[in-house]
């Protein structure tokens, strides 16, 4: 039987590959506190009640990141279970923004090529979108 929270609510994301001319893409820092904690990220955060996803992918990427998004293309949604745990993720290309990227709530941040990123060092339900990035010419 598999390790999973079928009686927790799932909870609905929107979460963005925020990526430079450069190829790289912007990566945030759990802290331990957080759920999937010590980890990379990319960034994001919970819908709000009546809030679209494309809404709180904005909204969240102002909040966490200080940038105002010109933009987002749904890459992929994906669903997992941990054990205490449901979510439902939207991943977003984001290829434009205005601002400085700086973690406005203290949370490191890096810029790192795709074919660089380390699944293992980021939580699993984000595992297969860096499969899938790292398989993709361009997005």
């Amino acid at each position: 039987m598999p390790n999973t929270a079928p009686d927790q609510p799932r909870v609905e994301v929107a979460a963005a590959v925020i990526l430079d001319s450069a190829g790289r893409c912007l990566v945030s820092y759990r802290s331990a506190a957080q759920h999937q904690g010590d980890r990379w990220e990319f960034p994001g955060g919970k819908l709000e009640a009546g809030e679209s996803a494309e809404q709180a992918l904005a909204r969240e990427l102002l909040e966490e990141l200080g940038i105002v998004i010109g933009g987002a293309t749904l890459l992929r949604r994906d669903c997992h279970d941990y054990a205490d745990k449901s979510v439902a993720l939207n991943f977003f290309a984001v290829t434009k923004w205005r601002g400085q990227p700086a973690g406005q709530q203290g949370q490191p941040i890096s810029w790192v090529a795709v074919e660089s990123l380390d699944a293992e060092r980021f939580p699993a339900a984000n595992r297969a979108l860096i499969a899938q990035l790292q398989q993709c010419d361009q997005l």
